[in-house]
């Protein structure tokens, strides 16, 4: 080995901005995962894993650092449009892997629809500008001089995400998303026998000339000193087994240097069916079909497929009969280039005959094998025929039933592949029992369109799972299934799954970033953050800030009304008029009863509608509309008699990057005569860029 007929298909790794290979060392083959034949080389000789990391710190950094989270969105958005131009280049790559069609869909197109989402709700959710503030000040002094801000800003160093071999695309570009969104780099490193996928995507993504110069590397190939080169600045996202995920978490640089490792491991995944689940309803054939699919979707090997079927005691014997039927009428195994088949082969020989080996250790603790076998399964050819072919890596989905449902085996021994055992309950408490066995895990599901069971059960079990499905009548056809994580929420779980979280929306943003208290005056957290705090100085001279265009406006730019008083026939026509006629606006006894209110007083509402007229530039101008309130609170009632006033100050300015106009949030306090706090929200407008 180590030729150059071998170095000439070695997969090349992506660093500072160039292709790279080795020009000498040992390769190692990766073979078709149905024919056996060679498919690439993986060699990374003489990679220089240092220059790569600082790379990503000083270019990938600064290049980033250039671009806000709407712009980030928004090439997110771009890359997703341009690898949905090109992806059945790349279902064609992915066929090598043993993936089928369907396979195929699930990885490269569920990958680009996490760019998709996460450009999306990066314009929807995330402020245009660099820095996130989290939450409410915190009044830290009697006159409001001094707060405390929680604020985000991205980590300083590189996001090295190690993947598993089972999703080289999906799995890397759900890491990449929120990285690049967040302005963290990325050094890419998958698992190696199927890294020529996660190759090609990468390159799909360079020649987009999308990226800025530095956000993205790839090493192709065993990278097993990347950590000696981390420090605290950095993040690692790892996707694999808890064996390697420890020896991760064991590095110096980790337990010393303080290196981020976020981890999503092992996980011996539950589906219980409810009692109420009986064959015969719709909860009983979708939990058959959610347990197929899990099966055979990718040759079983997700990291949420379900691994253990807990089904009441008296449905056991109707479950193994209906999902033998069912994978009988329905799986076909074979070449996923073949016309008709519906699973393809293991990643790999290794890989297979790890499973066989896991199976037969589920055997040999009490596990009975009730469908399938451990023969080489006879495949379909592409002559319409089937024969044995022992030079892919193929297997029968394979059912196994414990008898005793508290044997070890079946809540600790994972066979990676279309492989899953079944135990039975007698009770939801004992169900429950069963699930926690798993010792934390990424999903679970339950079954059942009884109210009182899901809720019962998602109690018992949630604090075990990062994700809890439950499966019903009514979403049993829109549901997105049991082992498909999706970008909005949190993939990952306590315990064996290994305690780290991803996706999960803007929250795995978030793990890119780091939160820190800043502690000021309002005038220094406003000239920090660019979001204006109460206390920080106002600008109420020249035109009123409605006449302002986005390019006008800045930060603090207010408004004063003059004062309205309130009259008792206000209140009442407002009553008589909208029909809320609760009694403390039109019952004087009732009213002056409540402990509340002094007497009749003004509908909130009322005094809200008042503070739009007493602020609002009637005139056609930049302000194009208001869209909503937000954080409303009624603080002091209001009595006949008494006025108000109110303070409009401009709190945040966001514009958008595709549109001719962007958003305001004012920040409004109405006031009474006696300048105490009435009502306090946040108005939300959209505003012209340009003068109207």
């Amino acid at each position: 080995m180590g030729g150059r007929s071998e170095l000439s298909k070695v997969i090349p790794s992506f660093l500072l901005d160039e292709w790279w290979a080795p020009t000498e060392g040992a390769v190692t083959e990766i073979l078709d995962a149905s024919t056996g034949e060679i498919v690439a080389h993986a060699n990374v000789t003489g990679i220089d894993i240092q220059s790569a990391v600082e790379h990503a710190r000083s270019v990938g950094q600064a290049n980033l650092g250039q671009l806000t989270f709407h712009e980030r969105a928004l090439k997110l958005k771009e890359l997703a449009q341009y690898l949905n131009s090109r992806k059945e280049e790349l279902y064609a790559i992915s066929s090598k892997t043993g993936a089928t069609k369907g396979d195929s869909m699930v990885d490269i197109d569920g990958g680009i629809g996490v760019l998709f989402t996460f450009g999306s709700k990066g314009r929807r959710e995330l402020p245009n500008s660099n820095l996130i503030v989290d939450g409410a000040p915190e009044v830290l002094s009697k006159d409001g001089s001094f707060l405390g801000q929680h604020i985000y800003t991205r980590l300083p160093g590189v996001a090295v995400q190690i993947n598993a071999f089972n999703f080289p695309a999906w799995g890397m570009l759900e890491k990449f998303a929120p990285a690049f969104l967040a302005g963290v780099p990325t050094i890419v490193k998958p698992a190696t026998p199927t890294a020529y996928l996660a190759h090609a995507t990468v390159q799909i993504m360079i020649e987009s000339a999308i990226l800025p110069a530095g956000c993205l590397q790839l090493i192709s190939g065993s990278a097993r000193d990347i950590l000696d080169h981390l420090d605290y600045r950095d993040l690692v996202g790892f996707t694999g087994s808890a064996s390697t995920s420890n020896a991760l978490r064991a590095h110096p640089n980790v337990v010393h240097g303080g290196v981020r490792l976020t981890a999503e491991t092992d996980s011996l995944n539950a589906a219980i069916l409810g009692p109420d689940a009986i064959p015969g309803t719709p909860e009983f054939e979708a939990f058959v079909k959610s347990l197929v699919t899990e099966m055979t979707v990718k040759a079983g090997q997700k990291c949420t497929s379900i691994r253990r079927a807990i089904v009441p005691s008296s449905s056991v014997e109707d479950l193994i009969a209906a999902v033998s039927a069912r994978v009988s009428e329905r799986v076909v195994i074979g070449d996923p280039r073949v016309e008709g088949v519906t699973m393809g082969a293991l990643v790999s020989r290794e890989q297979k005959n790890e499973v066989l080996s896991r199976v037969r250790e589920l055997v040999n603790a009490g596990g009975r094998i009730v469908m399938g076998s451990l023969d080489e399964p006879r495949i379909l050819l592409a002559d319409g025929t089937h024969a044995v072919a022992p030079e892919g890596a193929f297997m029968q989905p394979v059912l196994l039933h414990f008898a005793d449902a508290l044997a070890q085996a079946a809540h600790s021994i994972e066979a990676f592949g279309p492989v899953t055992s079944v135990v039975g309950y007698d009770s939801i408490d004992e169900a429950i029992a069963l699930a926690a066995l798993g010792a934390g895990s990424l999903v679970a599901s339950v079954a059942t369109h009884d109210p009182d069971v899901a809720k019962k059960v998602i109690e018992g079990i949630a604090a075990h799972h990062g994700r809890t499905l439950i499966l019903d009548r009514d979403d049993a056809k829109s549901s997105t299934g049991h082992g498909s994580p999706v970008p909005h929420l949190v993939h990952g779980g306590p315990g064996r799954a290994g305690g780290g979280e991803e996706l999960g929306g803007i929250r795995s943003v978030l793990h890119h970033m780091q939160r820190t208290a800043v502690q000021g005056s309002p005038a220094m957290l406003t000239a920090v953050t660019g979001q204006w705090f109460t206390g920080a100085p106002r600008n109420l001279g020249g035109a009123h800030p409605f006449r302002r265009s986005l390019a006008e406006l800045k930060i603090g730019d207010g408004f004063d009304s003059p004062l309205r008083q309130v009259t008792l026939e206000d209140i009442s026509a407002f009553a008589e008029f909208t029909g809320d006629k609760f009694y403390a606006h039109t019952d004087p006894v009732a009213a002056a009863a409540n402990p509340f209110f002094p007497g009749i007083v003004a509908h909130g509402y009322l005094l809200v509608s008042w503070a739009a007229g007493l602020f609002v530039d009637a005139a056609p101008g930049p302000v194009l509309a208001n869209y909503g309130l937000e954080n409303l609170r009624f603080i002091t009632p209001v009595s006949p008699g008494d006025s108000i006033r109110v303070s409009l100050t401009v709190k945040r300015i966001t514009p958008r990057e595709t549109d001719e106009y962007g958003e305001v949030c004012w920040d409004a306090v109405i006031h009474n005569e006696r300048d105490e706090i009435v009502a306090s929200y946040d108005v939300l407008t959209l505003v012209s860029k340009l003068p109207r």
